[in-house]
């Protein structure tokens, strides 16, 4: 006897009904599978027949001219935003740049040096109103003589941060580039003072002042003729300076860089404008 007929009836039928309902689901989606492949076919077979028709052609062709243009447009859209990244690509560079320049400028702005000129006030009437002004001349009867107060005293450069930083270190110690400039401002100040008392007149000065000419005449020497000098006492005279040891540090300098050079005679150290 087999094992189906050793089994009862009651569960043979229902491995027989387990058997059906395990088959069954494949059954069905084979069968939707199909049915989809003749939809698919059938839809092939009608938009084949609608493409032959002539009535349809018409629509047919304007949809395709407007799938070209759709297409030309996308392609023009494209190149457009490649432009654009480009574009935005050089603004940005742009962008750091005037940062860049906006940072340098605000830098020169904190830390301008002192001693250049001012520019020109605008109730001139600027820089063409100065030249026109300068070129005109003198009406007659007022014009001056040449003199002694039309010549002009000899002023010392200032210094370029490129010759401060080739000065020696030892030599420079904790002086800074504007510490020295303004020493020159000061010296520059000295020695404008002087000169214009010892080109004034006599008659004009007052006792105060003609002591300063007269001492100006006896620190005179062979070696200063022609020169613009000045000595300890005229800074202290003429400038808020003291001649302290920066002071002479400071002048240690203008010496190694050519800008002073000392004339001693008399027991006195002379300070000349080179």
């Amino acid at each position: 006897m087999s094992e189906e007929e050793e089994k009862s009836p009651p569960v043979l039928a229902r491995e027989r009904a387990g058997r059906c309902d395990v088959t069954s689901p494949d059954l069905d989606g084979l069968c939707s599978h199909v049915n989809g492949k003749i939809s698919h076919i059938k839809t092939l077979l009608q938009l084949r027949k609608i493409g032959q028709e002539p009535s349809l052609k018409t629509v047919l062709g304007k949809i395709l001219h407007e799938m070209f243009l759709f297409n030309d447009l996308l392609n023009k859209m494209e190149l457009e935003c490649h432009h654009q990244e480009r574009q935005q690509g050089q603004l940005k560079e742009l962008q750091e740049l005037i940062e860049k320049d906006y940072d340098e400028a605000q830098h020169l702005e904190e830390n301008m040096p002192f001693y250049l000129p001012s520019a020109v006030p605008a109730s001139t009437g600027g820089l063409a109103a100065k030249k026109e002004e300068l070129g005109k001349d003198p009406e007659p009867g007022h014009r001056k003589k040449p003199g002694k107060e039309g010549q002009g005293v000899k002023e010392i450069p200032f210094m370029t941060v490129e010759e401060f930083e080739s000065v020696p270190a030892y030599m420079r110690g904790r002086l800074t580039y504007n510490q020295v400039n303004a020493v020159i401002q000061e010296i520059n100040k000295a020695v404008a003072s002087k000169y214009k008392i010892m080109r004034q007149s006599m008659k004009s000065m007052p006792s105060a002042v003609r002591n300063l000419y007269f001492r100006f005449q006896e620190e005179e020497t062979k070696d200063t003729k022609g020169k613009f000098f000045i000595v300890e006492a005229d800074v202290e005279e003429f400038t808020q300076l003291k001649a302290d040891k920066r002071f002479h540090s400071i002048l240690t300098i203008l010496r190694h860089c050519q800008r002073v050079r000392e004339i001693r005679g008399s027991r006195l150290v002379r300070y000349a404008v080179c």
